[in-house]
């Protein structure tokens, strides 16, 4: 006589199984910590303080060109109109974009070559390396500006292009090694070695298999390089010349020098023009499945 177990019923099944799946769900809710009601409120402090000077400054824009009013009298395009048509801000404007995109070029090529340099070292070499690309992140901004200065005036670098180039090349290398570091965390160096055994040669592997990996962080990182070289004066303050001076100088001077109600609109343009970058490696995502 045999002693088969009885099965037991589907509804039943069913029922263990909707209780099993609530109790996990339950079990990875409490996993993770509420945020305390307190660092939700100073989240909201400082997001109310980086965002408050736009409140002012953007409607101050569509003001006229008497002098700073807020809330202004009327709304018209007259500060924009004599942005874009006037040569001394469109110009800067031109000189500040040109720099940006060869010293984010240039510092997206750096950055890349050493994140994937000092992934392949250990020890003491890739601390010593990483530490002393990244200190003009940590460094004073003043005390680079004289730094460079003083050296750019010895190699007749002063007011050129190309010095404005290096230079914000130099401060925004660091960004693109944070970034292009962070991405190689998560890449299979056996990817590498089954690249090379099928004949590939290291560019082909490296354009073929590690760029398309560690794009988003290449793209980050140059995204960053831009708009730290497009929102860059101090070292510019050092730099510029009578003929070749970027946007952030004439800024500069609109609001020391000279009462130009014109500064409103261009910094309304760039703060728009800022936010809209930075979003872009989060519309670089890739979608989750």
């Amino acid at each position: 006589m045999s002693t088969a177990p009885a099965r037991a019923p589907e509804p039943a099944l069913e029922t263990v199984a909707i209780i099993a799946g609530s109790r996990g769900r339950r079990r990875r809710d409490r996993s993770v910590d509420p945020i305390p009601w307190w660092l939700a409120v100073i989240g909201v402090a400082v997001a109310i303080y980086f965002i408050l000077p736009t409140l002012f400054v953007i409607p101050m824009s569509f003001g006229g060109q008497g002098s700073f009013q807020f809330p202004p009298k009327e709304f018209t395009l007259e500060l924009y109109r004599n942005f874009f048509t006037n040569p001394k801000w469109i110009g800067s404007l031109l000189n500040s974009l040109l720099v940006a995109v060869l010293a984010a070029s240039l510092a997206t090529v750096v950055g890349t070559a050493a994140a994937l340099g000092l992934h392949n070292l250990a020890g003491r070499v890739s601390r010593l390396v990483r530490t002393l690309l990244m200190v003009s992140m940590v460094t004073p901004a003043i005390v680079v500006a004289v730094a460079v200065y003083v050296s750019f005036l010895q190699w007749h670098l002063v007011g050129s292009i190309g010095g404005y180039v290096l230079a914000h090349a130099a401060i925004g290398v660091p960004f693109v090694l944070v970034s292009v570091t962070s991405a190689l965390g998560g890449f299979d160096p056996k990817l590498l070695r089954a690249s090379a055994s099928l004949g590939a040669s290291p560019l082909r592997t490296f354009m073929r298999v590690t760029l398309p990996l560690i794009s988003r962080g290449v793209l980050t990182g140059a995204v960053f390089a831009f708009v730290t070289s497009l929102d860059e004066v101090v070292i510019a303050l050092f730099l510029r010349s009578p003929t070749f001076q970027t946007l952030p100088v004439q800024m500069y001077t609109a609001v020391t020098v000279e009462v130009d109600p014109t500064i409103a609109a261009s910094s309304s343009l760039v703060v728009v023009t800022v936010t809209l970058l930075l979003l872009i490696p989060l519309l670089a995502r890739p979608a989750k499945r």
